[in-house]
């Protein structure tokens, strides 16, 4: 299982090296191999599974209804954008330009660990999203003490 927070900054060649601790249990669960997608819900961030998780997710995704035009757009943006990546010698990961662009990962990125797989956030825009999920739950917090008061 994948947990914490690292911050790491990408190196020219926009690529990111994955820390020491979650390297050997890459290894062991996966050869290495990984696939890096488009997150499935949130703007800013890419989804990195170990090989054996992400076909366990692909072959969920893509056993949804193809009516459906929500399911499609899940499809396209999981499976229809995912790409390969293994870790070179020095664990280190190509992150491909176009998934880069479109969660807008500039240099400065963090990598959190979510059990079984990661999410790559945009630093920048990980921190706006804190900044709002804590204003939403003080929203809902003060909604709930109003209620209780009244």
């Amino acid at each position: 299982m994948f947990f914490g927070e690292t911050a790491i900054n990408l190196d020219a060649k926009g690529r990111l090296a994955i820390p020491m601790r979650y390297r050997d249990a890459i290894q062991e669960r996966s050869g290495g191999q990984l696939v890096l997608t488009y997150s499935a819900f949130d703007n800013g961030a890419l989804y990195l599974y170990p090989k054996e998780e992400w076909e366990r997710v692909r072959d969920e995704v893509t056993g949804l209804s193809t009516f459906n035009p929500g399911h499609r757009s899940l499809q396209r943006k999981l499976v229809g954008s995912a790409s390969t990546v293994e870790p070179d010698g020095n664990g280190r990961i190509q992150l491909p330009q176009t998934l880069r662009q479109v969660a807008g990962l500039e240099k400065k990125v963090v990598l959190l660990g979510m059990g079984t797989r990661f999410e790559i956030w945009n630093e920048t825009v990980l921190n706006q999203k804190r900044v709002e999920e804590e204003r939403s739950l003080d929203e809902a917090a003060s909604e709930e003490m109003t209620r209780l008061v009244l």
